[in-house]
């Protein structure tokens, strides 16, 4: 099964001029290690506010990964990352086949054995792009595209718009609405409980996504291509882009 990259801040609400933290974290179910910045594994690492975008002054080896202090006046803060490439090797056939089948891309199945590759000694590459919702004070704002392959835009401020009609989002991938697409929610109730629901993006690339008072959330939004490479020994013949965003819901 897939692994998620996500933001996980210690709290989604700080108070002006206080400080921002939060690991990256990789794992399931919204259960993962926390991982330390490292330089030669972030192609970007940025902060947004009303203000404009700054780069996160980062040093190698910070744990919590993210330690920013936060501004002095009330907003939204989005913190956004992007990692480099990584690759893998697939040992067995059916952690390929579990894989495409919980991302809703099984057409990759027919696509790989037209191609007459092997079903195990082949690689995938992937990249992460991530996003987090952090409120300073009132937490008001508005999220926005940064730019990345693929991205996840809250169209819905969690912290103060009205959330009883759901959580809205846009996917976009390569600068385009992605549409009639899969999107995943985690949701992680004050108790701990992960609950995980499938959606889907509309012909606009935007999706509605039901939330509760209190609940923390990740949206994830994975794309799997070709690479070019027909022969699995000049490198990876898939590669994949995982977007996600996190946010936490007000009680």
């Amino acid at each position: 099964m897939s692994h998620e990259f996500w933001i996980s801040p210690e709290t989604y609400v700080v108070d002006p001029g206080s400080s921002i933290r939060a690991e990256f974290r990789v794992g399931q179910n919204m259960k993962g290690s926390g991982f330390s910045f490292l330089d030669f594994q972030s192609e970007r690492f940025d902060y947004v506010t009303a203000q404009g975008t700054r780069p996160v002054p980062a040093r190698m080896g910070d744990r919590p990964a993210l330690n920013l202090e936060a501004p002095v006046d009330n907003g939204l803060v989005v913190v956004v990352h992007q990692t480099v490439d990584s690759e893998l090797t697939y040992r067995e056939w059916d952690k390929f086949v579990a894989f495409t089948e919980h991302k809703d891309f099984t057409w990759a199945l027919d696509e790989h054995r037209a191609h007459g590759w092997p079903e195990t000694g082949f690689k995938e590459s992937y990249r992460r792009h991530a996003k987090s919702l952090v409120a300073v004070g009132d937490g008001a704002g508005t999220d926005s595209f940064s730019g990345m392959a693929i991205e996840i835009v809250a169209v819905t401020n969690p912290y103060t718009d009205d959330l009883s009609g759901g959580m809205i989002v846009d996917v976009i991938y390569e600068n385009a609405p992605r549409a009639n697409e899969q999107v995943e929610l985690f949701e992680k109730s004050p108790e701990g409980e992960v609950v995980i629901t499938r959606h889907r993006t509309d012909t606009t690339g935007r999706a509605v996504l039901p939330v509760k008072g209190g609940h923390e959330y990740l949206v994830d939004s994975v794309v799997i291509r070709l690479t070019g490479n027909e022969d699995i020994a000049a490198g990876p013949v898939w590669h994949s882009l995982w977007g996600s965003l996190t946010f936490k819901t007000p009680l």
